[in-house]
């Protein structure tokens, strides 16, 4: 189900690929314009998006699945990023701020286990964004970029996902509304397509961009003991004595 990290890389350096970027980010954006002074941790293949707080964050670090694969990030500087096993992160409990997943969800053999890790590096404050593939989308219609890998979720779906494993979600965006090609008209009018999208809400957004809060107070089910009943007699026996014959 995992694509490769080869594939990744070449796609965005494609001008669909950069197009796409830019879309993604500005979601992003909206939902957390800085990071000042925050732990921010990217996993799956986050890397063409933690450029917008790689400046201003105390740490930023890429965590890529050792199934996809791994790539030097940033080019050029000491390495950011690294090969982890998804379901086992190398972070204490409660070590990041904010996490940022992008192919990672929808590339996941189990999504749910992904998420409660997640939830443990979390910190109590800490918050969550997620660029998942939207079920409904034409993204998801192609195999020719990375979206369309994997399993695409409706907002039910993830809402859903994101409540069974001690995640609230908090606010929700979309982007990628213009078609997956790469011809020069699509990708000239790839504002218009996103400023109508959004207007007008339309349903086929490429991209679900959830973010969600830690629930730090989750629901524990409670396990009754199932109480020994013992019936009671409606009246009292007596037992006779036994009898003892004298001679």
């Amino acid at each position: 189900m995992t694509i490769d990290v080869v594939d990744l890389r070449e796609f965005y350096s494609r001008r669909l690929g950069i197009v796409a970027r830019q879309m993604i980010n500005r979601g992003i954006r909206e939902r957390w314009p800085g990071a000042q002074g925050q732990r921010v941790l990217g996993l799956g293949y986050p890397t063409p998006y933690l450029g917008l707080f790689r400046e201003d964050a105390e740490r930023c670090i890429a965590f890529m699945p050792a199934a996809q694969g791994v790539l030097k990030w940033p080019t050029g500087r000491p390495a950011l990023a690294s090969l982890v096993d998804e379901f086992s992160l190398p972070l204490p409990d409660a070590a990041v701020d904010r996490i940022l997943l992008v192919h990672a969800l929808e590339m996941s053999d189990d999504p749910a286990a992904l998420l409660r890790e997640v939830w443990r590096v979390l910190s109590p404050s800490g918050r969550v964004i997620a660029v998942i593939p939207n079920r409904r989308g034409v993204w998801t219609r192609t195999d020719s970029t990375p979206f369309g890998h994997g399993r695409p979720y409706s907002r039910s779906q993830i809402t859903d996902l994101l409540r069974q494993t001690w995640f609230t979600p908090t606010a929700w965006g979309e982007a990628l509304f213009m078609p997956p090609y790469a011809g020069g008209w699509v990708l000239k009018s790839a504002q218009m397509w996103e400023r109508a999208g959004a207007a007008l809400s339309l349903p086929f957004a490429g991209v679900h961009i959830v973010e969600a809060t830690k629930q730090v107070y989750r629901a524990i089910p409670a396990k009754r003991e199932r109480a020994r009943l013992i019936p009671s007699l409606a009246k009292p026996v007596l037992v006779p004595s036994s009898t003892v014959t004298r001679g």
